[in-house]
């Protein structure tokens, strides 16, 4: 494609985000073996990246759009507006959600001293726990390995886990690939190549007393680089400090995968170990050791201007229920804010059950179902790693839809409770989207659409609203507000 002229590049581009929603989706190719021989980052490190040059204001540079990138995001990064970038590339589809990738642009940017370095570590779908990682097994590859981890385990969720399913239940839950985090407990435990496991309770680091072995500081791990990924994802992560309180900006043209992963670090240890952690000697020549060159396996799992399907509210036609929690949390704590709540009317508050019913808000298959989780599966493979799904939480036990069910959108999917997930304090149910193993912001351009109810940020995680038209409905979290009221069906 590099060899084509430029004008038959531009009308691919935008014949291809005219009509990307008709195309079927190629799946994602799978990361190579883990026997593979490495080819990346062998022998000495590589002469160092050079730092980027200080921009004339509004200097249009040159830009090839990546995978998931949106026009809100990109004018965050690069210090500009989406007017800016829209007047220096014409071609863009005014409707256009995410870029397609390898999309030349010409951005205008701004400059902001402190950037960090422009080295990528590992490509985005093989940070989330999405179609690249569906023939993985972890069990398999972590039996394979002279390290701890292979005869560890631990009370976890109710049950005795291995340490490869601690791993997958903490990558299932907070959607991170279950290769990155035992890329992690390797370079920062020797979870995969030595024998006697850290005489700390805090092997990754993280010291907090919450956060006491190798289950919570997974958890600890999870969140923190999905705040970084989806930070980044969105635009609203800029910069971050390290432990000394110095600044860094990351690199404009950086992915959102090193970005979470070099907010991870930042969190953790100080500079000089948190710059070898990101360079081409860290976590990247760690993940080439155990699963091969992650850039052989890059695959887009976010195809070009995604639109969502047509969704009801997840709860009956006719009935009125109160937004009681805006865009926030899908899973854990900060972002992404992929996530709102709904609660039904109820004369008090607190956890008191209902016969109310929370339902599909359209045609799937239950691929989760448990401890206050229903996982509706649109595309019915079963698998919640691909295509569209809908996680439900706080679903109380009695009356939820079993796993494997087969529902039409409207079904009943349970009650709502304050069952599972972190401590709730009142009857309500939760729901939050994702597509290919990737959370999908409630707010945004490809915002959660409920019947024509368009979810927007509020100035704090729950504070926001759901606007159709010239209605807001705005949340009242922890209440049951008539104006914060809205009714199912037309």
């Amino acid at each position: 494609m590099n060899n084509l002229p430029f004008r038959n590049l531009l009308f691919i581009v935008i014949a291809s985000l005219i009509l990307s929603a008709c195309l079927p989706q190629e799946p994602s190719a799978d990361l190579a073996p883990a026997t593979a021989t490495p080819t990346l980052f062998a022998g000495p490190s590589p002469t160092p990246i050079p730092a980027r040059p200080a921009y004339n204001p509004g200097e249009l540079v040159d830009y090839v759009a990546q995978m998931g990138d949106t026009l809100p995001a990109l004018a965050a990064h690069f210090n500009t507006t989406i007017d800016q970038i829209r007047q220096a590339n014409p071609q863009i589809p005014a409707d256009a959600t995410t870029m397609p990738p390898g999309m030349p642009m010409k951005i205008p940017i701004y400059y902001l001293p402190l950037w960090g370095t422009s080295f990528k570590i590992i490509p985005d779908n093989l940070f989330v726990n999405g179609p690249s990682a569906v023939e993985f097994d972890s069990s398999a590859f972590v039996a394979q390995q002279p390290g701890w981890l292979k005869d560890f385990r631990d009370y976890v969720a109710g049950d005795w886990r291995s340490g490869a399913e601690i791993v997958d239940y903490v990558a299932m839950n907070f959607s991170v690939s279950p290769r990155l985090l035992l890329a992690i407990l390797e370079y920062q435990a020797s979870a995969l190549s030595y024998p006697e496991p850290p005489s700390t309770p805090y092997p990754l680091g993280y010291k907090d007393l919450a956060h006491v072995g190798v289950y919570m500081q997974l958890i600890w791990a999870a969140n923190t680089l999905n705040n970084g990924y989806y930070g980044w994802r969105t635009g609203h992560l800029t910069s971050f400090e390290h432990t000394d309180s110095s600044l860094e900006r990351p690199d404009p043209w950086q992915n959102a995968a090193t970005v979470g992963i070099q907010y991870y670090f930042s969190r953790l240890q100080p500079k000089d170990a948190y710059d070898h952690a990101i360079g081409p000697d860290g976590l990247a020549y760690t993940f080439q050791k155990l699963f091969g060159d992650p850039w052989a396996a890059e695959s887009p799992h976010i195809p070009v201007s995604l639109k969502q399907p047509s969704f009801l509210f997840p709860f009956p036609d006719g009935d009125a229920w109160t937004l009681t929690g805006g865009p926030h949390t899908g899973w854990g704590k900060g972002e992404p804010f992929a996530a709102v709540d709904f609660a039904p009317p109820a004369s008090v508050g607190g956890c008191i059950p209902t016969d109310k019913w929370a339902t599909a808000v359209a045609d799937g298959v239950v691929s989760r179902s448990g401890n206050g989780v229903v996982i509706l599966d649109l595309d019915g493979n079963g698998d919640e790693r691909t295509g569209w799904v809908i996680l439900y939480l706080h679903v109380g036990t009695e009356g939820r839809a079993p796993l494997g069910a087969t529902l039409k959108a409207g079904d009943p999917i349970g009650h709502p409770s304050c069952e599972g997930g972190d401590h709730s304090t009142g009857t309500h149910i939760h729901i939050a989207r994702k597509y290919n193993g990737e959370w999908m912001p409630a707010d945004g351009p490809l915002a959660l659409n409920l019947e024509g109810w368009i979810a927007h940020n509020g100035s704090a995680a729950y504070q926001g609203t759901l606007t159709r038209d010239n209605r807001t409905v705005t949340a009242c979290p922890g209440c049951s507000d008539l104006a914060s009221q809205v009714v199912a069906g037309k």
